[in-house]
């Protein structure tokens, strides 16, 4: 068993999340690989610790890149449009997104030319006008969902870029069968400027997993812990 009962620096265990506390224990794993089969690895180093009742969040980019979706930045060719366009993207200090034409690429490859180029043409009309976050809402979740490599990123993926999981909320549900307890799991996107759900079964849940990680308490650095078991105080 690898959960962790002391949090990741920067980072509490309590939480106050839609009127209930919430205390919150990050589950270390090996770095996951291509191939490597996320959702066992993450249910036995939990192993007894989870109890019924309990919600499971997992890192979105991890349950990717155990999908095969994350490619090395370098070997990423792209096209002249996402050139382009990743010129318009703002990069933030928790990672550069889209604003590079590798990871526009994916985006375009994902969502397709046309979404991508509408979603650049409304965003380039509303945001001079203080309306900003357009572009997402256009491009939708698997584009907000591609992380680029972070210098903080745990190697070898500090060299990688991914795209969305597949089927996350077919992820999340089959979690849910294998583990012998009765815990919701959730897949999240999270980083220090927002959070993003992805595996979540209604609009309820998705609120829910806003709230538990909104001061994104997962590691995926050194930390190595890329999944969380929340409970009720």
């Amino acid at each position: 068993m690898t959960v962790l009962t002391t949090p990741n620096p920067g980072k509490t265990l309590t939480i106050e999340a839609i009127g209930v506390t919430y205390e919150r224990f990050p589950v270390k794993t090996p770095v996951i690989n291509s191939g490597d089969d996320f959702r066992t690895i993450v249910i036995e180093e939990a192993g007894d610790f989870l109890q019924d009742g309990d919600v499971l969040l997992l890192a979105e980019s991890v349950v990717a890149i155990s999908q095969g979706r994350g490619f090395r930045f370098s070997e990423i060719e792209y096209g002249w449009f996402a050139k382009f366009y990743s010129q318009f993207v703002t990069r933030t200090p928790s990672g550069i997104g889209l604003g590079t034409p590798e990871t526009m690429q994916l985006a375009i490859n994902e969502c397709g030319l046309l979404r991508i180029s509408l979603a650049v043409a409304i965003a380039g009309v509303t945001k001079p006008l203080g309306w900003k976050g357009n572009f997402y809402r256009v491009a939708g979740p698997k584009a907000r969902a591609i992380d680029g490599p972070t210098a903080g990123t745990l190697p070898p993926y500090n060299e990688f870029a991914s795209l969305s999981p597949k089927n996350p909320r077919e992820y999340a549900h089959k979690t849910e069968q294998e583990i012998k307890q009765s815990v919701e799991v959730i897949i999240v996107d999270a980083n220090d400027i927002g959070v993003n759900i992805l595996g979540a079964k209604d609009k309820a849940q998705e609120m829910l997993g806003v709230a538990l990680c909104k001061d994104n308490p997962m590691g995926q650095g050194s930390e190595g812990t890329p999944a969380l078991i929340c409970r009720r105080v």
